[in-house]
C-alpha cells in the first residue's frame, strides 16, 4: 500500500533560503577545526546542505556522524535512545555543532549533545532544520533553527515515514 502525496509545507526553493540564513547564524560561531556531527539518517540532507553553505562563507568543517534511532520506523517515539553508531573522528577541545533535521520530543538531539560533550569537545552547539511544538518542556532547545515548524507529521528533507519520502526535496505534513 502506497502512502498518499504530502501536503507542501515549504518548498524545495524555502528550503534552501533557510539554509542559507541559518549558515550566516552559525559562521561567526565557528572555526575550521568545528567538527559538525550530522545526526543519521533523517540530519544528512540539512548536514550536507549546511556545511556547503558554511564553505561558501569560508568555513571548512571537518564532518563526523552519530547514529541513533528513537523511532524504528514508527510516528511515536520509543522513548529510548539507541546508539547503533558512535563518532568516528577525535573531537576533544574542539567546537561541535550537532545536527539533525527535525526538533520533536528532543531526546535525540539532547542525547547526541551529551555523547559529543562525554568525547572531549570544548564547545557543543546544536541546529536542526525544523522545530515542533511540544506540549510539555524539553530537556534543552536548540541554539539554531531553520523553521518553526507546525505540530505535524512531516516527511521530506530527510524525514521519512517508515523509511520512505526522505529524498523529497521539499517539507511536506502526512496527516
Amino acid at each position: 500500500m502506497s502512502e498518499p502525496e504530502p501536503t507542501v509545507l515549504i518548498s524545495e526553493a524555502e528550503v534552501a533560503r533557510r539554509i542559507e540564513a541559518i549558515a550566516d547564524l552559525i559562521a561567526p560561531r565557528i572555526d575550521d577545526e568545528t567538527v559538525v556531527v550530522c545526526l543519521l539518517t533523517g540530519g544528512l540532507w540539512f548536514a550536507a546542505d549546511l556545511t556547503r553553505a558554511l564553505a561558501r562563507r569560508g568555513k571548512m568543517v571537518r564532518f563526523d556522524a552519530l547514529w541513533l534511532a528513537s523511532y524504528q520506523d514508527e510516528r511515536k517515539s520509543s522513548g529510548r535512545c539507541e546508539v547503533r553508531a558512535d563518532l568516528q573522528r577525535p573531537i576533544a577541545g574542539r567546537k561541535a555543532l550537532v545536527v539533525d533535521d527535525v526538533f520533536d520530543t528532543g531526546l535525540s538531539l539532547s542525547e547526541a549533545a551529551r555523547l559529543v560533550r562525554d568525547s572531549g569537545a570544548g564547545e557543543v552547539m546544536t541546529a536542526v532544520f525544523a522545530r515542533k511544538p511540544w506540549p510539555i518542556q524539553r530537556a534543552m532547545e536548540p541554539d539554531f533553527v531553520a523553521w518553526e515548524a507546525p505540530g505535524r507529521f512531516l516527511v521530506g528533507y530527510g524525514m521519512d515515514v517508515a523509511g520512505r519520502m526522505r529524498g523529497l526535496p521539499y517539507i511536506g505534513a502526512m496527516d
